[in-house]
């Protein structure tokens, strides 16, 4: 009787992987069909651009006077366009929008990365999202990361923990999927079955210190480099960081999240010097350069994010609450937006866009809570906001 049910459940696990492997390969063809729609879509904006130059050139010459916004940019051009074109919007956002914050310009690109709504879509169409953390002392942390993936808009939320943290944070809710394994024997392998169904990483949430958890972070870090996986790394993993920089240095599709204290150890580690504490815009683009062109996200009164070539600024407001778990909803809701990124850009500087749309919205939720519970605001009151806050700064 034993041999059977484990020949069942050993069928059962290949009937699991079969379907996975054709849904992957429906998905691949169903993104192939979108790139062919959004070329005939660029090619038709070229010849309506090249019908408007013939015909504005045999008008005269007068003065043109900017619009007050700039021009809402189509997300099927940017998943399409020339590697310079997201450069270009850009330039023409701050150009056009000279009276307008900085913010406005960044929130405009953001919303262009928002996948729509369709009944054609099935479920993980728009995000399958991985945590890595969870041990005995930390359950809140990846819990908390893994929700707010889902809140923003993830179909899947999958979290990487310690045996003895699974059950507690399964308790917490029965929207995320949960797998034991951190620290067993063969972790890396348990884990590396799953990337290539995943479409982010979160590393660090509740990971804590112990070496065992973090040279398993570190081997799927590199596994999922390789599958060219969008990682955000925060907390604990940004511990690992510090100790091991070369584990993410130079990978395009990083992003780190420190606070204050964090990215400090980061760049002494980095720099062998004393921070410069009066300029942060300054430490943080030498970090980032230092990281191979890293994004990098300072965490503080004003976000700072920077790819080491330019700092933006995240200045909504947010409220005098800092509670703790408010880094993990970033991170979680950053691993969402950073699939998205770079999905809709084929080139360009999607991981600046996603980690300033993450930033905005934990700020958004912040404000929205503190406006409700004032002192006694919890993260878990922020993530009650996140679906209204999203729909305020990027469906609006």
């Amino acid at each position: 009787m034993e041999k059977l049910m484990e020949q069942y459940l050993e069928q059962s696990a290949q009937a699991e992987d079969n379907f996975y492997r054709m849904e992957e390969q429906r998905l691949q063809a169903e993104d192939r069909r979108r790139e062919a729609e959004h070329a005939r879509e660029l090619h038709m904006l070229q010849m309506l651009g090249q019908m408007f130059s013939s015909i504005s050139s045999t008008r005269p010459s007068s003065p043109v006077t900017p619009p007050k916004t700039a021009p809402a940019v189509p997300s099927s051009v940017f998943s399409s366009a020339s590697p310079s074109l997201f450069e270009r919007y850009y330039s023409l956002g701050s150009t056009l929008k000279r009276g307008m914050d900085d913010d406005d310009n960044m929130l405009s690109l953001v919303k262009n990365i928002v996948p729509a709504l369709t009944s054609k879509k099935h479920k993980g169409q728009d995000g399958r999202i991985g945590i890595i953390g969870g041990c005995q002392d930390y359950t809140g942390a990846p819990y908390f990361a893994a929700i707010s993936a889902l809140k923003v808009g993830a179909d899947l939320s999958h979290v990487f923990c310690t045996k003895d943290a699974a059950t507690v944070i399964k308790s917490y809710s029965p929207e995320l999927i949960v797998h034991p394994v951190l620290d067993s024997p063969n972790a890396v392998e348990e884990i590396e079955k799953w990337l290539p169904r995943l479409h982010g990483l979160v590393v660090g949430p509740g990971l804590g210190r112990e070496d065992l958890l973090l040279k398993t972070a570190k081997e799927v870090i590199e596994k999922c480099k390789a599958r060219d996986i969008p990682i955000v790394i925060d907390a604990d993993g940004l511990w690992l960081v510090t100790q091991q920089p070369s584990v993410i240095q130079g990978y395009q599709k990083g992003i780190l999240t420190p606070n204050f204290m964090e990215f400090t150890r980061l760049y002494e580690a980095l720099h062998h010097e004393p921070m410069d504490s009066s300029d942060h815009q300054r430490s943080v683009m030498q970090l980032s350069v230092a990281m191979g062109n890293l994004t990098l996200v300072l965490k503080g009164e004003h976000d700072l994010i920077t790819d080491g070539s330019k700092v933006i600024s995240c200045n909504i407001e947010g409220s005098g609450r800092r509670c703790g778990g408010q880094g993990d909803l970033l991170s979680g809701s950053m691993g969402v937006l950073a699939h998205w990124a770079h999905t809709a850009f084929a080139a360009g500087l999607p991981s600046l866009v996603a980690a300033f749309g993450a930033c905005s919205l934990t700020r958004q939720c912040n404000s929205q809570a503190f406006q409700q519970h004032g002192r006694s605001t919890t993260t878990s009151d922020m993530i009650q906001e996140i679906g209204s806050a999203f729909k305020k700064l990027f469906e609006s």
